[in-house]
């Protein structure tokens, strides 16, 4: 009997490049493709061998494939984040701040009336006759404002029929463009169709709503949710001995707010005014006095310890430095400010190096801090045991905001200028050094000597321009060293700032940082210690930190629209940063508040803070705690037109009829 593994067979399965004698000679099988370490082997062999040069050429074009691929998904997250920005502004879609295309996907289906679960599944129940009008609203006003529906109405077909706008039930979403009219130019156009869901025609916009859903008005705003409103105080009410300069100009501001139905004001503590001349000498005698003339008029009041210089620029403001004694310190130690690249000093906060060096007669800086602040909670604690004092904000850098002095006037920065790293003082840049030699690469510990000057334009420069140093390792790395320090800082302020003020709420204050938000970088958020460009989440880590203290963020709003910034070239988007930070800020739980820049005073500037206030059609009902209105004059100067502040009040406190 023939065995089967004969030795014929056996040599055949073997070696296949030997034929078998039922094998065509001239048939040759394909040899296997190397794999795994046979095939790292066989491309080294391959890069060793004569044709080593056309490897090399195809390996250089691999490279440069792979940097054109990267470009391609760059400027593809870019538009993919703005056209995000542009759902959640103007359709109010509530979508995370690092949204995907399922995301996407299932807010246009809920927005269309699909039911779509968590796991994707998406199907449709049948509205209730009634329901139809308010799914035809919703379609019809989210991608516009109020004034876009200007002379814009839908007409009924039918009579009898309550309206022509009615949704088909085999209607796919992407089918609902026939609803939605907010997509064709409907300010003098008549629009005819041969069916009767497409038949609109141009009428007065209040008609419309009337017709569809009455008694929606955009600007109505009774019953929404109460927004407390607080004005700040001048801020030479106490002037630089720590005196109360005017107390009957106090009582008529105050009586002004009163009539508006403020619910409180703000006052800046600064830390130059009270412990100006010797360390731990407080003096805390004119804010006693404005404090028991505020109790007087019943008014809430909300203290901020300002540990940053006041005033002092072009707008020709009385100035506000820091304690004398701590410049007298700075003129022997000058790295205890701030330092830009060329070695110029900032003198208006303290450096975020010196927290735990005790360079200030012994004293840290985070001590200083502490010491002021216990100081003010003993000195006032009877307002505190009454409620006068409903909250505490917490200085963390110049203007009191969490930030680097990156945008300093003093040193010739211009909007919309990038900026300049303040990390060149000795103790930052220990900390920068020890910081790369950890990273294992000791020759990172520098600063970036390609990124411009104050008033530089990123496609100036080599980090932050298109493909940019800014997303090289070391660019990773700095900025990342950078936007920590911040966060250190915050962290460190506030576990002192809960122990002096405990049981009271904290504020901190974050800027908006706008201008070249629409660049691939975000060069002035990055100097500005906000490492956010369109690849990275700049916001979360900061507050992440922030809610472990339990505070409440208090954001700059703008009020301003992109279309303000049409005539420079700064690209800034401050309808999108809005987006980002307020929706990064309630996903993890903080409390939110706001305060107005000085740009903003006519109605149409207060009516976008206040939608930005109370978001419309947010499924979580989220909204301000509080709103903080910055004035550019006393109340009593009557320079402020009165009527648009009653009126933005009124809003914000949800008493509105029109």
């Amino acid at each position: 009997m023939q065995n089967p593994h004969s030795s014929s067979n056996s040599n055949a399965n073997i070696n296949p490049s030997i034929p078998t004698p039922n094998q065509d000679p001239a048939i040759q099988p394909q040899p296997r493709r190397p794999r795994g370490f046979a095939a790292t082997a066989a491309a080294a062999a391959a890069e060793a061998s004569p044709n080593a040069p056309a490897s090399a050429k195809g390996k250089r074009e691999r490279e440069k494939e792979k940097e054109r691929t990267k470009l391609r998904e760059r400027h593809r997250r870019a538009i993919t984040s703005r056209m995000l920005a542009g759902l959640r502004q103007y359709g109010n879609f509530p979508l995370p701040a690092r949204a995907d295309m399922n995301d996407v996907l299932a807010a246009l289906a809920r927005e269309a009336g699909w039911t779509v679960d968590p796991d994707g599944t998406t199907y449709r129940h049948s509205p209730p006759p009634q329901q139809m009008a308010a799914f035809t609203v919703r379609s019809v006003e989210s991608p516009l404002s109020g004034s876009s529906l200007k002379n814009c109405s839908v007409k009924s077909a039918l009579d009898g029929q309550p309206s022509i706008v009615r949704i088909d039930e085999s209607l796919s979403p992407a089918s609902l463009d026939s609803v939605v009219i907010a997509e064709r130019d409907t300010r003098s156009e008549k629009y005819a169709s041969a069916s009767p869901i497409t038949s609109v025609e141009c009428l007065e916009a209040d008609q419309l709503i009337q017709d569809v859903q009455s008694g929606d008005h955009v600007n109505d705003f009774t019953g929404t949710q109460y927004v407390p409103v607080y004005v700040k105080l001048a801020t030479g009410v106490i002037n630089n001995f720590c005196q109360l300069a005017d107390p009957d100009g106090v009582r008529q501001e105050l009586s002004h707010m009163k009539s508006l139905n403020v619910d409180g004001v703000i006052v800046d503590c600064w830390w130059g005014i009270v412990e100006a001349w010797n360390p731990q000498k407080y003096v805390w005698s004119g804010y006693r006095d404005l404090f028991n003339i505020i109790r007087e008029f019943k008014l809430k009041l909300q203290v901020v310890m300002a540990f940053h210089e006041y005033g002092g620029t072009d707008s020709g403001d009385a100035l506000i430095s820091l304690p004398q004694w701590v410049l007298e310190i700075g003129k022997e130690n000058q790295d205890i400010f701030f330092t830009d690249r060329e070695g110029r000093r900032n003198t208006e906060c303290l450096s975020w190096g010196i927290d735990k060096e005790r360079v200030l007669n012994g004293r840290t800086g985070i001590e200083v801090y502490f010491d002021l602040m216990r100081s003010f909670r003993t000195e006032f604690d009877h307002l505190f045991a009454e409620g006068l004092i409903s909250a505490v904000e917490i200085g963390l850098g110049p203007f009191g905001e969490l930030k680097y002095p990156s945008f300093s006037e003093r040193m010739g920065w211009r909007y919309p200028g990038i900026g300049e790293f303040q990390c060149y003082d000795k103790y930052l840049q220990q900390s920068l050094r020890k910081a790369a030699k950890l990273r294992g690469h000791s020759f990172w510990a520098r600063g970036p000597d390609n990124a411009g000057h104050y008033n530089s334009r990123p496609q100036e420069t080599g980090f932050f321009c298109e493909r940019g140093d800014y997303d090289s390792y070391y660019g990773r790395f700095f900025l990342s060293w950078y936007a920590q320090s911040l966060i250190d800082h915050a962290d460190n302020v506030l576990s002192l700032a809960s122990l002096a003020f405990e049981d009271t709420k904290i504020i901190i204050k974050v800027p908006a940082v706008f201008w070249w938000y629409k660049t691939a970088s975000h060069a002035a958020e990055l100097t500005s210690g906000y490492y956010n460009p369109t690849n990275q989440d700049g916001y979360s880590p900061v507050f992440e930190a922030l809610k472990k203290h339990s505070v409440t963020m208090k954001f700059m709003c703008s009020g301003l629209q992109v279309s303000s910034y049409d005539s420079d070239e700064g690209f800034a988007d401050p309808e999108g940063l809005n987006w980002q930070v307020l929706n990064s800020a309630w996903d993890r739980g903080l409390s939110v508040a706001g305060e107005n820049l000085l740009s903003c005073y006519d109605r149409e500037g207060y009516m976008r803070i206040v939608e930005m206030a109370k978001p419309r059609n947010d499924p979580d009902h989220r909204y301000f705690t509080f709103f903080v209105y910055q004035q550019p004059s006393p109340l009593a100067q009557g320079t402020i037109c009165f009527p648009d502040l009653d009126y933005f009040i009124k809003c914000m406190h949800g008493d509105i009829a029109v």
